[in-house]
């Protein structure tokens, strides 16, 4: 971080040893030092937020029981009919936009639609009775997981604090700190394993030590625990962000690494890629208004023939003239079934298909990931070992705050919270691990602009800490 005079290397200097020179530990250790206390509210709250997400697609089986589900029942209502009973609901305040078939037995069809107001990815949502056609209940759904407003208001503030696209930044700037404070951990943590005489303090805590060594041993054996859950949090959840997220597109592009894309165009191929977050926080099209309710069941026989074999499916009408209509699976648990078709609707041939099975790898693992970040690939099993991960990040800050707090001088004048490590941590370093360290900066900087920007900011604070304690020590 900084230039300035180190202390002798045999010297033990607020609290942290010096054997030897070993600039590269030092300095991830100021690193993951000033990151923790600058950038540890914000992962805070993301970790809290996160933790509180990753239940909520079984909290929403409980609390929206009744419109999720319905009696079982012997007859099932067309398509057409259960549609005309939603609009008949609706009395034109909203355009039918999708249809979602119940997907199992004791489940309820959602006919969606396009309401004026609603915002990007939103849907007014009738939720169905296939069997009887009694209208079970009359919701906003958000985004291509159907979340119904529960878990909309707490995916809304993991994402943004519900401050609109403002409050983007927070959760970006958390996502991608968190990996790089992870990473600088774990090599304090392999550094420090190697020289400790009791090696187990450091992959659980010693309940014989107190003070700041109880708090240490904590911090440091959930840490080495979690480093790859947080990693992979941090690496997902970049994809979702402003300026990292697009990076991360172009490079996938560049790469030839997209999903593939349904051609909905009726007069030849359109190229353009998938997106595996279209409709999780995008805005989407909106349909003509034009859609013949009875061209639904027919829509969704031609495509079960074709590759859709799942009841997780949505039905769109074409969103401009001159489109096809599309039948897509959404089923994103394990397996994996994201088979879509287009078809046309004058003619009810088959236009496109998309098979999950014909995905690259890049693909597969991109859609993987973000179904593992959101909790539903796996079930309960999946969104336990989030909760878990997500409150043991939490932990970890405020064991890292409880650190900084021990640390203080134990003798007046006593300052707010403990002394930064050593300075001067680059003073030993070789010219090539200069250089590494300027390229490295320079490149994440570029990768995850707010990285850039917040390393500057640390490195100001930095030389104003320096300052002061230098005036302070000539008084």
């Amino acid at each position: 971080m900084s230039t300035t005079t180190s202390p002798a290397p045999e010297t033990a200097v607020n609290g942290f040893p010096r054997r030897r020179p070993r600039w590269f530990v030092e300095l991830l250790r100021r690193l993951h030092f000033y990151a923790g206390l600058l950038v540890g509210p914000f992962i805070l709250v993301a970790a809290i937020s996160g933790a509180l997400y990753a239940l909520t697609p079984t909290l929403e089986q409980a609390v929206y029981a009744h419109e999720l589900h319905a009696p079982v029942s012997d007859s099932q209502l067309s398509l057409a009919d259960q549609i005309a009973i939603a609009e008949e609901h609706i009395d034109g305040e909203a355009t039918l936009s999708a249809v979602r078939p119940a997907p199992e037995p004791g489940d309820t069809s959602r006919i969606l639609f396009a309401q004026e107001g609603l915002g990007p990815s939103k849907s007014r949502a009738v939720f169905i009775d296939p069997g009887t056609g009694e209208i079970r209940g009359d919701l906003t759904v958000y985004g291509t997981s159907g979340a119904l407003p529960l878990r909309t208001w707490i995916d809304q503030l993991h994402r943004n604090l519900h401050l609109g696209e403002f409050g983007r930044t927070y959760s970006e700037l958390a996502a991608s700190w968190l990996g790089i404070v992870a990473l600088a951990g774990l090599v304090l943590w392999i550094a420090r394993i190697r020289t400790a005489r009791a090696k187990k303090d450091l992959l659980r805590p010693n309940p014989a030590h107190t003070g700041y060594r109880r708090v240490f041993g904590r911090h440091a054996s959930v840490g080495i625990w979690v480093v790859l859950g947080a990693l992979f949090l941090s690496a997902t959840g970049i994809t979702w962000s402003q300026y990292g997220g697009t990076n991360v597109s172009n490079l996938r592009t560049a790469l030839d690494w997209t999903t593939p894309a349904l051609d909905t165009t009726l007069d030849g191929g359109s190229d353009a890629a998938a997106d595996e977050h279209a409709g999780h926080h995008g805005a989407s099209s909106a349909p003509t208004g034009a859609a013949n309710p009875a061209t639904f069941d027919a829509v969704l026989a031609i495509a079960q023939r074709a590759n859709v074999d799942t009841g997780l499916v949505e039905i769109t009408p074409p969103a401009t003239p001159g489109a096809a209509w599309t039948v897509r699976e959404i089923k994103a648990s394990f397996p994996t079934q994201v088979d879509s078709v287009a078809i046309d609707g004058t003619t009810l041939h088959l236009v496109d298909r998309v098979d999950f099975a014909d995905y690259s790898l890049p693909a597969k693992l991109a859609r993987w990931g973000i179904d593992l970040h959101m909790g539903v690939m796996f079930g309960l099993v999946n969104q336990i070992v989030l909760f878990l991960i997500a409150a043991a990040i939490a932990a970890m800050v405020v064991l890292g705050y409880a650190m900084w707090w021990k640390r203080r001088p134990p003798r007046p004048p006593r300052r707010f919270g403990g002394t930064p490590p050593p300075r001067g941590v680059l003073r030993d370093a070789p010219w090539w691990g200069l250089l590494a360290v300027a390229a490295s900066g320079v490149l994440i900087g570029v990768w995850l602009p707010l990285v850039g920007w917040t390393l500057v900011g640390f490195l100001v604070v930095d030389v104003v800490v320096g300052l002061v304690s230098r005036h302070r020590a000539r008084e």
